[in-house]
């Protein structure tokens, strides 16, 4: 679905925030609606067409975790995307778990939002083309030694990799190396594609 099929609904407590992520998105042709709190875009949510969700991670009122909860409760299927501080991955994680398409670590590039964003608007056509295909996956994490597989599920529980090394009782350079492994052997470009993957094919540690 082409950007200017869909409205993108910023959500998020702090105004200089919501303006300048507003104004980029829209110099760059997207239909944007911003919202004060997560309260408001729940009001609004039902009347929804072709609308992708962005909203930050902690919020006063309800956090991004919540909103994305309670719209997966009220069956409104609007993809959204979390961003969230580097501190708050394993709140990051449990979003993607309860329907988030991704997240995006602050500070970000523009070019990463706006890719996040375009292929949040594909979830709304009956295929997405980013889909990996189920078997592929599959196979990859067949692929994984019993560390690495150890590794993988640490990282998507959202630990750091100081507590995965102690976790483990292995160096924090050797985590890096098993970690850097998995991405590879998963073919995965970033650490929400990675968690995306793992959460879509049932990863759990034998």
């Amino acid at each position: 679905m082409q950007s200017s099929d869909y409205t993108v609904h910023i959500v998020d407590d702090e105004e200089p925030v919501r303006k300048s992520l507003a104004f980029m998105l829209t110099m760059n042709g997207f239909a944007v609606r911003i919202h004060e709190t997560a309260a408001s875009f729940l009001q609004f949510a039902p009347n929804a067409r072709n609308a992708v969700l962005v909203t930050d991670l902690r919020m006063p009122d309800i956090s991004g975790l919540e909103l994305i909860r309670r719209l997966a409760t009220a069956k409104l299927k609007i993809p959204a995307i979390v961003i969230t501080g580097h501190g708050d991955v394993p709140l990051a994680v449990e979003a993607m778990k309860a329907g988030a398409v991704d997240f995006i670590e602050k500070p970000f590039e523009d070019t990463v939002i706006i890719d996040a964003i375009q292929r949040a608007g594909e979830n709304l056509t009956e295929k997405s083309t980013e889909v990996d295909d189920m078997t592929e996956v599959l196979s990859r994490l067949e692929s994984l030694s019993d560390r690495e597989r150890q590794v993988l599920a640490a990282v998507v529980a959202g630990l750091p990799n100081k507590s995965i090394a102690y976790d483990l009782d292995i160096s924090p350079r050797t985590v890096e190396v098993h970690r850097a492994n998995v991405m590879t052997k998963m073919k995965a470009k970033s650490l929400p594609q990675l968690v995306r993957m793992a959460i879509s094919a049932g990863f759990t540690l034998h």
